[in-house]
């Protein structure tokens, strides 16, 4: 069995991570308990099998037929106990992992759900999908292989020392002094090849990373003939791989061909002495070839032991990353007043004291100050109101705070400083599921869902009838492509629409926040990916979507804003100027210079 070289890390908090995984396996402990028996009789007759060459030969030597047959016949049921031992515990551990997992899975997925957008924004999506495949495969394993093995494996060492003292102390001497050498060489080893992996493992992550990179982007590759480039820098960087990947396996690969090596010393030794012993009778025969097996054998466990320790600390180091991500504190959520729909239609907010405020869609910022980091605001000190079915507009240059506004009102964040009302109510009073319920949203990136065209529809509302959904699209100008595709309603979308194009993808996103029927509308560059006859077309639609709704509009063509009741400027963080289409052109200011720079442009 060749050395498995594993990433050097190992948790930073093993008795944690250690606790965190036996509670999980504590709720299957029955049948990792029947695992657990069933690995110690395997072992347990393994060893004892050995053991019974000892009075099969001395009854062979002694002429003892009858003795003989019966040794024979006891050490095969030995063995077929044995291995029928094996066969269940592997069976049993197969079951017990997949329950493990299955909960761990279940546990995180669910908890990634209550946690808020800032845990998303700071890590990379890879890395979330990795607790997902890596390191719970890396569990998976461990459950699978190392958990048996390890107990299955230190029974065979500690019995096997013991079976060798019992049968000849003299020669366990010998054998003991052969064992701290092969101790010695693994410690070793594993020191020296532990620093060359840590520089594989960064060769790796970064070839893999730059690989993913050239890929994504092999259309922009080809438009600038980057090829040639690309390539000698893939080569520069395999060949970084290739070294720190020789210099860690140089040493691993030589530690089970040292440990047998000193193994097959050891029996040498062992053998030429335990002969000299039996003809001078010291021992008899039967001893002497049982524990030769013993001795031969008692290298396997040794190596074993150790390749599934590394393994097993491997896998508490993945699965340490995993319960790091459960940890992680969830959505915040105080709020007490709920969303209800009245017997006569509508909707309004109840408050704990169970008063009714009826749901208009008056939103407000009162001096509110806000930064993703605290030290750095993005926002600063922002007055703004819309009155239920006005249409706001935000206007104004990358990074000036425009989407910011948005993921305030629906809660993504919380302000430090000053309120966001909704119809007179902080929405921090406002449970956050029924405050998102109330808005619907059209993003610039829309993402779509595996499912057919009429599931993203009704992703806003999912028991929306079919009549809904096609009114939704045809609210959206989007039923008359729909209409056109193999299956219409029923074409499966994959892959996130690739068979779709950009501003297709963005008309299903605002039939999905049609359907929905919220009474605020947000926005945001929904039409930024629609060509102008395509948004031509969408706008009576539109108009008809954002009738009696509040309605917050994110734009970057100014055509879109152009009958909004109010368009706010927003520079560095703050409005600048604020007004009409046709008072803010009469101002000749920062909104004059954007439309009639956009206008050029057009």
């Amino acid at each position: 069995m060749a050395a498995r070289q594993l990433s050097a890390k190992k948790p930073k908090n093993l008795a944690y991570t250690l606790r965190t995984l036996l509670s999980y396996m504590g709720r299957h402990k029955y049948l990792l308990l029947v695992v657990a028996v069933l690995v110690t009789v395997s072992a347990l007759c393994n060893l004892l099998g050995t053991y019974m060459i000892r009075p099969v030969v001395n009854n062979l030597a002694s002429g003892g037929v009858k003795a003989l047959l019966r040794g024979v016949a006891l050490t095969a049921c030995i063995y077929l106990a044995g291995a029928l031992s094996a066969w269940g515990y592997t069976q049993t551990m197969v079951k017990a992992a997949q329950k493990v997992l299955f909960d761990i899975r279940r546990d995180l997925f669910a908890h990634l759900q209550t946690l808020p957008l800032r845990f998303f924004d700071t890590r990379r999506h890879g890395d979330i999908m990795s607790y997902f495949t890596n390191d719970v495969d890396t569990i998976s394993d461990a459950l699978n292989n190392s958990f048996a093995m390890v107990i299955q494996s230190f029974i065979q060492v500690v019995g096997t020392l013991t079976m060798l003292f019992i049968l000849n102390w003299r020669l366990t001497l010998v054998v003991a002094v052969c064992y701290i050498i092969m101790f010695l060489y693994i410690r070793f080893s594993g020191k020296r090849s532990k620093a060359f992996y840590r520089k594989q493992q960064a060769s790796l992550g970064d070839l893999d990373g730059y690989i993913e990179e050239m890929v994504a982007g092999q259309k922009v590759v080809k438009v600038f003939n980057h090829e040639g480039e690309n390539l000698e820098r893939f080569r520069e960087k395999n060949e970084a791989l290739r070294r720190s990947g020789t210099g860690a396996q140089a040493y691993a690969a030589t530690m089970v061909p040292a440990v047998v090596s000193i193994s097959y010393i050891n029996y040498a030794i062992v053998a030429a002495l335990g002969g000299y012993m039996a003809m001078k009778g010291m021992t008899d025969v039967g001893s002497l070839a049982s524990y030769l097996v013993f001795v031969r054998q008692a290298a396997m466990p040794i190596n074993q032991f150790t390749q599934q320790s590394n393994f097993l600390l491997a896998a508490l180091a993945g699965a340490e990353r995993v319960f790091e991500a459960m940890d992680q504190p969830p959505e915040v959520d105080e709020g007490k007043v709920e969303l209800v729909k009245e017997p006569q239609g509508g909707w309004s907010w109840r408050k704990p004291d169970g008063t009714s405020v009826p749901l208009r869609g008056d939103v407000r910022f009162d001096h509110v100050t806000f930064g993703y980091d605290p030290g750095h605001p993005i926002l600063k000190d922002i007055s703004l109101f819309a009155k239920p079915g006005q249409k706001i507009a935000f206007v104004g240059s990358t990074g000036a705070g425009k989407t910011t506004i948005t993921n305030l009102i629906n809660r993504f964040y919380d302000v430090q400083k000053g309120t966001v009302t909704y119809d007179g109510i902080d929405v921090k009073d406002i449970k956050k599921d029924d405050l998102r319920r109330s808005l619907g949203m059209v993003l610039q990136d829309t993402h779509l869902f595996t499912g057919t065209i009429a599931d993203n529809i009704r992703f806003g509302k999912l028991d929306a009838t079919m009549e809904e959904v096609e009114k939704a699209a045809r609210i959206a100008n989007a039923d008359s492509f729909i209409r056109r595709l193999p299956q219409g309603y029923e074409t499966m979308v994959t892959a996130d629409g690739a068979n779709l194009s950009q501003g297709q993808r963005q008309l299903l996103a605002i039939a999905r926040a049609a359907v929905a029927d919220p009474p605020v509308l947000i926005l945001d560059e929904a039409t930024s990916s629609i060509d102008t006859r395509t948004e031509a077309l969408i706008e009576k639609g539109m108009d008809q979507l954002m009738e009696g709704r509040t309605v917050f509009v994110i734009a970057h063509r100014l055509s879109t804003v152009r009958n909004a009741n109010a368009i706010m400027v927003l520079e560095q963080g703050q409005i600048v100027e604020r007004g009409s289409h046709d008072d803010l052109l009469e101002q000749k200011g920062e909104y004059y210079q954007l439309y009639h720079g956009m206008f050029e442009l057009s």
